[in-house]
């Protein structure tokens, strides 16, 4: 499966199509329901993740799908080395409260990394999407590069989550000295390092694979990294664990110095 321009439009299109099940949700209204573990769904999680699973059928077929809601559902096929991950409502917290920081979010995986991705806002019409090479922001139809941010270790920027911000969060930005700190939800975040706007983003916690392997993908064709809490690279497919499909925790990056800033603070270089 070659992820060119080609794959990505359709990747897109079930992007936009999701996104469109979503706003009517919003407009005519709903109820938040609990899951089992504990975290808020809504009808619009499911109506676009349906619309995404019929589009990537033929799109790619037989190639196995991890989507959020299925798999909570209980709902996993046996992914092998090619595979998709996807979050239909990155967010929902933030769609709850009636703010627009809500995405869709699709990721090839392959190999364990993410080579392709397509991340939308649905409410603003911001998209994102990335091959193996390169990563763009849409506008108006066209494909504008992203390049990440050149990074000053004296005077970061860090995006940090608007619902999961917690003291090691605090705890570090402090350490690193970091300048400005902008809070918002979903896999946004990652796009704001992809476009130049902040250096970092940690995550302290147990998040899924699906909630970053989309922004992950648009933020390493940028020229960004993301590791884990120990600085190592993270992977993707991990089916064979007790938690599978779950990150512990990890830090993104908008540069090497960046990630060198981060690296030299916890003396792991």
């Amino acid at each position: 499966m070659k992820p060119d321009l080609a794959f990505l439009s359709a990747l897109e299109d079930a992007c936009h199509e999701a996104g469109e099940k979503i706003l009517a949700v919003r407009k005519r209204g709903f109820k938040a329901e609990r899951k089992s573990d504990a975290s808020p769904v809504t009808e619009a999680d499911r109506a676009a993740e349906a619309v995404i699973l019929e589009h990537l059928a033929k799109i790619a077929p037989g190639v196995p799908v991890i989507a959020e809601e299925a798999f909570t559902a209980g709902h996993a096929p046996k992914t092998d080395d090619t595979f998709f991950l996807v979050d239909p409502l990155d967010g929902t917290k933030e769609f709850i409260a009636g703010r627009d920081e809500f995405t869709v979010n699709i990721g090839l995986i392959v190999k364990g990394v993410p080579t392709a991705g397509v991340v939308l806002a649905p409410a603003t019409g911001r998209m994102f999407a990335a091959d193996s090479g390169k990563a763009w922001r849409m506008e108006a139809g066209n494909r504008h590069v992203l390049i990440g941010r050149e990074c000053n270790p004296s005077s970061m920027i860090a995006v940090a989550s608007r619902s999961h911000r917690d003291w090691q969060t605090d705890s570090l930005l402090k350490a690193l000295k970091v300048q400005d700190t902008v809070g918002v939800g979903s896999s946004l975040k990652f796009t704001i390092l992809a476009e130049g706007g902040a250096d970092l983003y940690p995550r302290y916690g147990r998040i899924m694979e699906w909630d970053t392997a989309a922004g992950d993908a648009i933020l390493r064709a940028a020229g960004g990294q993301i590791m884990d809490l120990l600085g190592q690279p993270i992977r993707y497919g991990k089916a064979a664990i007790e938690d599978p499909f779950a990150h512990a925790g990890f830090i993104a990056f908008a540069s090497e110095k960046a990630a060198h800033a981060y690296l030299s603070h916890m003396n792991l270089v």
